[in-house]
């Protein structure tokens, strides 16, 4: 065996992704294996950074075949460029909704409202409540 390449299991320890998950990558085209040692399979150690995007992809909700599509577009394709804004913006949706909800577990953290649910802060870390309007001189409207 070359001694460049990884087995499966060591892609699986470094990448923290089960042996079964590499096949099935392998299987819809996202990786390949380099070669066969014996039974098992090997692959390069770039294989590592492709698992890492795909990984990532996956966390923010990319499905395998909005990966695979990705792994192989070229700038030329138009219609995936659409997607993939389109995408981002979702992103940026998700991204401002779990902000909220880290900030309203922070409050909740440290809040002495009771219940803490009912607390105004909360309600607005949370989002469910717009920020009050505050006339000059400090006067909530």
């Amino acid at each position: 065996m070359d001694d460049a390449l990884l087995d499966i299991a060591e892609v699986a320890r470094r990448s923290g992704l089960a042996p079964s998950a590499l096949r099935f990558y392998e299987k819809k085209g996202l990786v390949a294996a380099a070669g066969r040692n014996g039974l098992r399979r090997t692959y390069h150690p770039d294989v590592l950074e492709r698992l890492a995007l795909i990984t990532c992809a996956r966390s923010a909700g990319f499905s395998i075949a909005e990966i695979s599509r990705f792994i192989v577009a070229q700038p030329s394709d138009a219609d995936l460029r659409v997607r993939m804004a389109a995408k981002a913006g979702d992103l940026e949706e998700q991204i401002g909704r779990l902000t909220r909800l880290r900030d309203s577990l922070r409050h909740a953290a440290v809040c002495d409202y009771e219940p803490i649910v009912d607390c105004p802060d909360f309600k607005r870390a949370v989002g469910n409540v717009p920020e009050p309007a505050i006339a000059p001189g400090g006067c909530v409207r």
